[in-house]
């Protein structure tokens, strides 16, 4: 098992959300999906420690006070062993932008990103985003095909 993180990150003031474009990797899984930013723990981090981290490292951005909106289990997703993943938000940042390894950074308006390529299963969570209330989720796919999704809210 996996344990992941995600974010967007959201400039309300220009109604934007940064996302990651995956073209840079050679045989990255994502190829060509619009991803919002985040990676994989490492020993001794909380969601919060990596979240910020990985923030750090793919985008050169200092979150400030992330806010978890959700938590999704994604079974055997790479066909090999079950992720899951810490869903986070930020809206206070300071630094710049860097030239990402994972991908190029673009901020997207924010009522466009659903029109972008991403995984079936974003177009569906990316809308509980907003809620005030915290969701659990499980989002099953087979071969990269999404199959189906339960979640409960809290």
């Amino acid at each position: 098992m996996k344990l992941a993180t995600l974010c967007y990150i959201i400039d309300k003031e220009h109604n934007k959300t940064l996302m990651l474009h995956r073209v840079k990797k050679e045989n990255d899984y994502h190829e060509g999906k619009w991803n919002g930013l985040g990676g994989k723990f490492e020993d001794g981090e909380s969601p919060e420690d990596c979240v910020i981290r990985e923030i750090k490292e793919e985008a050169g951005l200092n979150l400030i006070s992330p806010m978890m909106r959700g938590f999704i289990a994604f079974p055997l997703f790479d066909g090999i062993e079950d992720w899951h993943v810490f869903v986070f938000t930020a809206d206070n940042f300071t630094g710049e932008l860097i030239d990402s390894k994972e991908g190029n950074l673009e901020w997207i308006p924010s009522d466009k990103i659903t029109g972008l390529n991403l995984w079936d299963g974003d177009k569906i969570f990316l809308e509980w985003l907003n809620q005030e209330k915290f969701f659990s989720a499980k989002f099953v796919y087979e071969k990269g095909k999404f199959i189906n999704y339960k979640v409960n809210f809290y």
